[in-house]
């Protein structure tokens, strides 16, 4: 313990230059007195480590005293891969592993490379998951990336998200963070079908078996993972809708899901003289796309299909008539707004429509979905639409 606090010192002295008694105590987490008899025993040592007083003084080592990149420890090359994710470093439990190496690095480089290395450190910074987000942060992800990194089978409680909840033994493969939120990727013991996600939030129990497993050979997990967004994304948009939006319209079409909007603005036409563009939209079912299209208001129009276009007329009327009682001082019901001569049942529009997406990149849907919305150990629905149990969250 000691002795990793006195490397400790060595190295932010080495990196930081002056440092204060007080600021080496803060950041260790000890007393003064402990840093007054650590600085004591690094002189014994050999380290050639001076005091300076008065306000800005502090403890400093000897000009051109520089330290070699040593005592690199196994977890610490690990955790280089997660510099630039601090946030998905802690997740896993690197956190401090992670800042002990960054340290070290910067230590051993050159006084001009350690400056620019601070300087990019001080002006950029990753934030990965989107706004207004809840950060997913599973309880059992530490478990799920050590059986990951030693290739040992696990036993899984999971919650699908139907509430239904199942028992399997995995073979994990990787860890995926997209969007804030975390994915295994692994094969079903069981089956010997190809690997299937799940959201490791929804793992309610692990147990990290002795039993080790073979990868499959070639197996790559960034291409993997590119092939199954592709994959997901092709299989939830099973159609089509033709648009106009206004201005306003087209400023909020990320509302109806980041896929689907990307796709929106790359087919948008010219505006014409009253200012509204025409453009074709994924949907996954027209049911689904009537409460992402509903959430643009006044500011979009439906063309095609027709029964999507009848679908948000009449709840547009729904709602019409259901504001004008409350204005003549009635309260009329929830069911009023989606009565079964208008826009179908309110279960209708918020599940009739199947899967959703996978974080951002869903198909025209209600943007707060769970990013598992439907069924299935993975893509929204699974159960519903019967796919398959491996889908995205």
């Amino acid at each position: 313990m000691r002795s990793s606090r006195l490397l400790s010192i060595l190295l932010r002295l080495n990196v930081h230059g002056r440092v204060s008694a007080q600021q080496l105590a803060d950041e260790l987490e000890v007393s003064l007195r402990t840093i007054y008899r650590d600085i004591e025993a690094l002189g014994a040592a050999g380290i050639p480590v001076y005091a300076t007083r008065g306000r800005h003084g502090g403890f400093q080592l000897m000009d051109n005293y520089r330290t070699r990149l040593t005592g690199i420890s196994p977890d610490e090359a690990d955790a280089l891969f997660l510099a630039g994710l601090p946030g998905a470093a802690a997740d896993l439990g690197l956190g401090s592993v992670l800042a002990a190496t960054q340290l070290k690095l910067l230590a051993a480089l050159p006084p001009e490379l350690r400056e620019r290395a601070g300087r990019i450190r001080d002006r950029f910074h990753l934030d990965a998951p989107g706004w207004l987000r809840e950060v997913d942060a599973p309880p059992h992800l530490v478990s799920i990336a050590d059986a990951v990194w030693s290739q040992r089978r696990v036993e899984v409680r999971y919650e699908r998200a139907n509430r239904t909840v199942v028992d399997r033994v995995l073979e994990p493969l990787g860890l995926v963070l997209k969007g804030g939120t975390w994915y295994l990727v692994a094969s079903v013991r069981a089956d010997g079908r190809g690997p299937r996600t799940y959201r490791v939030s929804r793992v309610r129990a692990v147990e990290v078996l002795e039993q080790a497993f073979q990868r499959p050979d070639g197996f790559d997990l960034a291409t993997h993972w590119a092939d199954y967004q592709r994959e997901y994304e092709q299989r939830i948009f099973k159609d089509s809708a033709t648009i106009r939006l206004s201005a306003d319209g087209r400023s909020l079409l990320f509302l109806i899901g980041t896929a689907a909007a990307r796709a929106g603005h790359a087919a948008m036409q010219a505006p014409d003289p009253d200012g509204w563009a025409r453009t074709t939209v994924p949907i996954e079912s027209v049911r689904h796309a009537l409460h992402g299209l509903m959430q643009l208001g006044a500011d979009v129009e439906v063309l095609e299909p027709v029964e999507l276009r009848e679908l948000v007329a009449n709840s547009a009327q729904a709602m019409t008539r259901r504001y004008a009682r409350l204005s003549g001082g009635g309260t009329g019901s929830a069911g009023d707004v989606a009565s079964a001569g208008d826009a179908g049942s309110a279960g209708d529009v918020a599940s009739a429509g199947g899967a959703g997406s996978p974080g951002d990149t869903g198909s025209v849907g209600p943007t707060r979905r769970s990013a598992m919305s439907g069924s299935g150990e993975g893509p929204a629905g699974a159960a519903r639409s019967g796919r398959a149990e491996s889908s995205p969250p």
